[in-house]
């Protein structure tokens, strides 16, 4: 996906095939939506779209998982060059009428340079009256709560957090199948067609809690870094072969090192989808071991 504040990073770092030239941001690694598919690439299912599988496939490919039309979660892995707007995305109760769809969504710091942060709710103290007048001086970003990040951090955003993406970040994000996304402010820029992007300022302050004060990043407890009633994700350290006992299916996406699974290998970026009726669940990893996600419906 084409972004004004992408790069080339998932080429260069991560090897995957761009258009030449273009400024990629974002990379949908595991998608069902209606006009974005992913694809089984090979075996029995090769050719299959991931919607398929959901609604043709379920037992088989998900086990017991429950969800409506569409499989429920969307990963991608985000290349922040510059920073993103100041954003929200709108929760439950208000979504159906602002015309969007909830997104609770989680984010691991795949890389970041020295100077990279996030901007993740508001400063102590600050108000609703506040937050709207900085909009109208053109200064929002100074109310928000900065933090700074590195490889392996972990943040969760729940629905209604207010919050950007700053420059230098590449992310891991696993999310509701949610594609709405209510700019508040994008730092006075021009996108690349040469014109302000849209704001939705309106639907943003609805959507907005502004009762959520600087929020830490993520601790991992164990091996589970979030555990929400969307998914649940966990970091395993692989040091040697180590089998999924789980029924269900698992979402891995590799952060470092390569693992085998099955007759495939996988390396830095990769995501794979180990169905529930996989009879080979064992991670293979070299003597230099692995570090992956692993991500799981509720």
């Amino acid at each position: 996906m084409e972004r004004v504040w992408g790069g080339r990073a998932l080429a260069d770092e991560l090897g995957k095939p761009l258009p030449p030239e273009a400024v990629i941001g974002e990379s949908w690694e595991v998608v069902d939506r209606k006009d974005e598919q992913s694809v089984v690439d090979s075996g029995p299912f090769a050719g299959v779209s991931l919607h398929e599988l959901w609604t043709k496939h379920r037992r088989e490919i998900f086990g017991n998982a429950k969800g409506g039309r569409r499989f429920p979660l969307l990963a991608k892995i985000l290349d922040a060059r510059e920073k993103l707007s100041v954003q929200v995305h709108p929760p439950a109760h208000l979504a159906e009428e602002l015309h969007g769809d909830p997104k609770t969504e989680m984010w691991y710091l795949l890389g970041a340079t020295p100077e990279a942060e996030l901007f993740v709710g508001f400063r102590n103290g600050v108000t609703r009256e506040a937050f709207e007048e900085s909009l109208s001086g053109g200064h929002a970003a100074e109310l928000l709560h900065r933090l700074p990040v590195r490889e392996g951090d972990a943040i969760f955003i729940p629905s209604g957090r207010c919050h950007a993406i700053g420059a230098g970040c590449l992310i891991v994000e696993m999310q509701q199948n949610s594609d709405t996304t209510y700019r508040v402010f994008d730092w006075n820029r021009l996108g690349l067609d040469g014109n302000p992007r849209q704001l939705h300022v309106r639907e943003s302050l609805r959507s907005i809690d502004f009762d959520d004060h600087e929020p830490s990043l993520q601790q991992a407890h164990g091996e589970c870094v979030v555990d929400c009633e969307h998914f649940r994700v966990e970091r395993w350290e692989l040091t040697g072969a180590r089998a999924d006992t789980t029924k269900g299916a698992a979402i891995f996406t590799v952060l470092s090192g390569n693992v085998t699974c099955g007759d495939r290998t996988f390396r830095r970026g990769d995501f794979f989808l180990l169905p529930a009726s996989a009879t080979e669940r064992e991670l293979i990893v070299g003597t230099s071991g692995a570090r992956v996600l692993r991500t799981t419906l509720p």
